[in-house]
């Protein structure tokens, strides 16, 4: 074989330290910046922090769209403005749990070897959390990306609340443009095994169902190999019976209830066998992601702020930077000067990395209002009347109308808020699938969601209104909600 030279053409994506950059701001909230911008400033002398008054816009509640947003200084008047029941069937006795499986007083794990004290001094992001442990897999530049992209799709309490399907619809333009094709099956489900096999056990489940499975599978492989001792049978029936009852929904439905005569006599065990598999039910956590979660602080700082426009200015709701969140970086001039009249100094490198800074910082905020504006164009409703008007919204029609790219637009909405006069709102909660109607419409499951809570909240206790119940009500006010999408809606309720 005779050797050759020969020319040929390829295309491979390559990544600039400053476009790498660009991408970690962009994804960063507003707390992580400000420790970005601490961490410029100490390694970079040509940068500095303009001084000067700067009226904080800010709210204490993770979770405040429940109650009316506590903003100093926040007016929503104009761009002025200086910044499931229980049952009453009971044939149990004084030695079970009196109230739910999973109590919200203090958080419980299946994973012996988590800390979550330690994990409360020190809180830790959940997705930085399992790109370390990404870190240490060897895999291909597509599942790494992948699996990637499944991290940052996960809920503040480790569930991924997507499908597959969509989840990979939303980034496919992305992998063809890298890799010339499209994720498999195979690929997706395999992303989602690595997700899975990843600590606190139960992350990157779809249900709590399968959240539960995960950890009762990690337990079982704890089991000693030949289970000898009277301790370990015990505790290995506890294991078969929970892992019973997890499977079974109705039978999850008879535990909520508190009809342990019936599940007893569907499942052919005793009374004290049951309370074993309860109490092992209960040292389990249902929410994996709730230990990673910073609730020490409290705050939350709003990047944009919707205010009621003047009529005749357009949209009757747009909204602003909140300039608060916005860091003031300049360089210095003295340095500039200096380096200005001597070309060959070895500041030369940190004055181009502070420009970068200042431009993706200023990149960053923009991307983040033109983003916010296309949202509050498209839910403008919301503003006046709450989440029972939430329209249908997908990352694809901010991504055509904003002209970015959907993982783009996902990055920008995920840790990214909103203050409005109905509370302070991460921008992808505007963000909701939808529903058909009879007259060929579309209702967004936020709506649906919001109805559901509202209708519980109204029930007879005596009489909780079943899954049937509320799907055959939507039914009436002309939205086909199937029953197992009431289900799944309750479950994300926690009703």
């Amino acid at each position: 074989m005779k050797p050759s030279l020969g020319l040929r053409h390829s295309q491979q994506l390559a990544l600039t330290p400053q476009l790498q950059q660009s991408i970690r701001l962009l994804q960063m909230s507003t707390a992580e910046l400000e420790q970005e911008v601490d961490r410029f400033l100490a390694e970079n002398p040509l940068l500095e922090q303009e001084d000067g008054p700067r009226e904080l816009v800010q709210t204490g509640d993770r979770h405040p769209q429940i109650q009316e947003p506590q903003a100093a200084g926040a007016n929503f008047d104009g761009p002025s403005a200086s910044s499931a029941p229980e049952a009453a069937n009971d044939s149990g006795r004084d030695d079970f749990p009196a109230s739910d499986p999973w109590p919200s007083s203090a958080p419980r794990g299946g994973d012996d070897d988590f800390d979550w004290a330690s994990q409360q001094a020190v809180p830790t992001q959940l997705q930085d959390h399992l790109r370390e442990q990404m870190l240490g897999l060897s895999l291909s530049p597509r599942d790494q990306l992948w699996l990637g992209i499944l991290i940052d799709s996960l809920d503040d309490d480790g569930y991924l609340r997507d499908e597959l399907h969509e989840i990979e619809a939303s980034v496919a333009d992305l992998f063809e443009e890298t890799f010339g094709e499209r994720l498999d099956d195979d690929e997706q489900l395999f992303g989602l095994t690595l997700l899975q096999s990843m600590t606190p056990t139960g992350v990157g489940a779809r249900s709590l169902q399968e959240c539960l499975g995960l950890q009762l599978a990690e337990l079982e492989k704890r089991l000693p190999e030949g289970r000898q001792g009277a301790g370990d049978c015990t505790r290995d029936a506890a294991l078969r019976l929970t892992q019973t009852l997890v499977k079974n929904p109705s039978l999850l439905d008879l535990l909520g209830s508190r009809d342990f005569q019936s599940i007893c006599k569907q499942v052919g065990c005793d009374r004290a066998a049951l309370k074993e598999a309860i109490d092992l039910l209960q040292s389990l956590n249902p929410k994996p992601g709730d230990g990673f979660q910073d609730n020490t602080a409290g705050i939350v700082i709003p990047d944009v702020i919707a205010y009621r426009a003047a009529q005749g200015a357009g949209p009757h709701w747009q909204v602003r930077l909140n300039e608060s969140a916005v860091p003031r970086l300049t360089i210095n001039p003295m340095y500039a000067e200096m380096i200005r009249h001597d070309r060959a100094s070895s500041m030369t490198s940190q004055l181009q990395e502070a420009r970068w800074v200042i431009k993706n910082i200023q990149q960053r905020f923009d991307t983040i209002l033109r983003v916010a504006q296309a949202i509050a164009l498209e839910q403008q409703e919301f503003f006046e009347k709450g989440e029972l008007a939430m329209r249908p919204l997908v990352l694809r029609e901010i991504a055509e109308r904003c002209g970015l790219h959907e993982s783009t637009v996902s990055r920008v909405t995920t840790h990214k808020y909103m203050l409005t006069p109905k509370g302070t709102f991460e921008l992808k909660y505007f963000f909701a699938s939808h529903v058909s109607t009879d007259d060929g419409g579309t209702a967004s499951s936020t709506a649906i969601r919001a109805k559901i809570r509202q209708w519980i909240a109204d029930e007879n206790p005596k009489k909780p209104l079943s899954d049937q119940q509320l799907a055959d009500r939507f039914n009436e006010e002309g939205v086909r909600v199937a029953r197992r999408t009431i289900a799944k809606y309750r479950e994300a309720l926690r009703i």
